[in-house]
């Protein structure tokens, strides 16, 4: 099994920090959204083999990942109604 990632984790130098910032937070929330539905995914597979306690310990990982989420969504919501309309470059 190989882990791919469509978008890539480096962000345009032509970009403010504030657009970088932007950009990274768009992306985690999108990338964790993905990884909190496969663990889930693999926690109802794991149950259905009988891995009670690895099903268990998935949930739990997709939990922690929705609440990052959140973080990164009032990180996101914070920079986009506080950033400067003309960002230094």
């Amino acid at each position: 099994m190989t882990h791919h990632h469509r978008d890539r984790h480096s962000v345009g130098s032509n970009l403010s920090f504030e657009e970088k910032l932007i950009k990274l937070l768009e992306h985690w929330i999108r990338h964790n959204d993905e990884h909190a539905k496969t663990y889930n995914e693999w926690g109802i597979k794991a149950n259905e083999n009988n891995l009670k306690k690895v099903a268990d310990h998935l949930e739990e990982a997709a939990k922690l990942m929705i609440q990052a989420d959140r973080q990164f969504k009032e990180a996101l919501d914070y920079m986009v109604g506080h950033r400067d309309p003309n960002p230094p470059r």
